[in-house]
């Protein structure tokens, strides 16, 4: 244990100090002054003085003041306890969960509703995120990056809200349709996936990156990149892919494609079929990806005056309960 203000315990102890120093001084002055003949005259005092009850109710009240002298010093002592902060120290090591999600979906027309479970998926989980950054870009025709990866939980919050609401096409013109259809064809998915791959920074920093590519592969026109080569980009930046297919197996040469490009970047493909949700993949993609980096130790001081603060008032009881006895 350690003091806060160890000046307070000091201050404490000397009030003691005085207080004994003070009454020793006053005790001895009056028994002066009894012995000088100032004492009250009663006629046989020295036989009452050796009767049996006299002497065992000196001898009580003696002890009484004993214990009012002593429990009023040590509720004083621990009071000054109690004022200098007793603190404990605590060895912490930080652990700092530090994972880079960088959501990719492909927002044409077939994939709507998996996109808003990803995007639902993410808003649920963001309460439990720690040191997590996630970021968000869409593609059809071409890519748009909604937000770069952040950990500003409540502006991803706002953003994931307003992205999923835009699929509710209330608007004119929706919010994902803005910026993804500015080239030729649709689910042009090698330059989605190299756009999400590009969104990684801090390349220096020893964090696990990964995308969750939510697409059906399904291919209309020319893309600048193609699908392998993106994943190529991305397995040499360290980003493993994660692709989402809600067709999986509907075509097997097209599946395969996608399943080889996401395990080429170390990662994976999966299938929403019958009971597969895309809250199973990402629990899945979390505990795969989830790479802990352990900070300095640091030494953390905290307060803990509970024990004093229940002695204090054990003593304080105690010195009010032989103060009312003795009734002084």
């Amino acid at each position: 244990m350690a003091l806060a203000n160890v000046w307070m315990l000091i201050a404490a102890a000397a009030v003691v100090l005085i207080a004994l120093a003070i009454g020793l001084i006053l005790g001895l002055r009056r028994g002066g002054r009894l012995r000088g003949g100032d004492s009250a005259r009663i006629a046989r005092a020295e036989r009452l003085r050796t009767l049996p009850t006299f002497r065992r109710a000196l001898a009580r009240r003696a002890l009484a003041l004993s214990g009012i002298l002593a429990l009023g010093a040590t509720a004083t002592i621990v009071a000054g306890v109690v004022a200098a902060r007793p603190m404990s120290a605590q060895t912490i090591q930080p652990v700092n969960t530090s994972r880079d999600i960088m959501l990719c979906l492909d927002v044409s027309g077939s994939m709507t509703e998996v996109d808003v479970e990803v995007l639902n998926v993410f808003d649920e989980l963001l309460d439990g995120f720690e040191g997590e950054r996630i970021g968000l870009t869409i593609f059809n025709s071409s890519p748009v990056q909604i937000f770069p990866l952040t950990d500003d939980y409540d502006f991803i919050r706002e953003h994931l809200a307003s992205m999923t609401k835009s699929f509710d096409y209330v608007d004119q013109i929706p919010e994902h349709w803005v910026g993804t259809l500015n080239g030729d064809g649709a689910s042009l998915i090698g330059d989605g996936l190299a756009a999400c791959a590009m969104g990684f920074d801090r390349p220096d920093d020893e964090r696990s990156r990964s995308v969750i590519f939510a697409t059906d592969n399904e291919i209309n026109g020319a893309s600048i990149v193609t699908l392998q080569e993106a994943a190529a980009y991305a397995a040499s930046k360290d980003v493993r892919v994660f692709a989402l297919n809600p067709v999986q197996g509907k075509d097997a040469a097209v599946s395969a494609e996608l399943t080889a490009a996401a395990e080429a970047t170390g990662g994976a493909a999966f299938g929403l079929r019958d009971t597969t949700t895309v809250s199973d993949i990402v629990s899945q993609v979390q505990e795969q990806e989830a790479t802990e980096l352990r900070g300095e130790a640091q030494v953390v001081w905290t307060d803990t005056p509970n024990l004093w603060i229940a002695l204090l008032s054990v003593f304080l009881l105690a010195f009010v309960v032989v103060l009312w006895r003795v009734r002084l």
